[in-house]
């Protein structure tokens, strides 16, 4: 995900989008870890910024799972 996609773009995502989205980013996430560690890393802002999309993603998924359940 870019970092100029804000909430709003994320709150017309359905489930699945938000999913796929949610992998993309874990598979970023993983390869910045990876980077970090090799010590090949130069954007290291990004790091955070990826989690924080995370936490996003996952905060919307519960959010409308809450409500489709109530």
């Amino acid at each position: 995900m870019k970092s100029t996609q804000r909430l709003s773009d994320l709150t017309v995502m359905s489930a699945d989008q938000l999913q796929e989205e949610l992998l993309k980013l874990k598979k970023e996430q993983f390869n910045l870890r990876f980077q970090r560690a090799t010590g090949q890393l130069e954007n290291t802002s990004r790091v955070s910024q990826v989690r924080k999309d995370i936490a996003r993603i996952k905060t919307l998924q519960r959010s409308k799972t809450a409500s489709a359940s109530a």
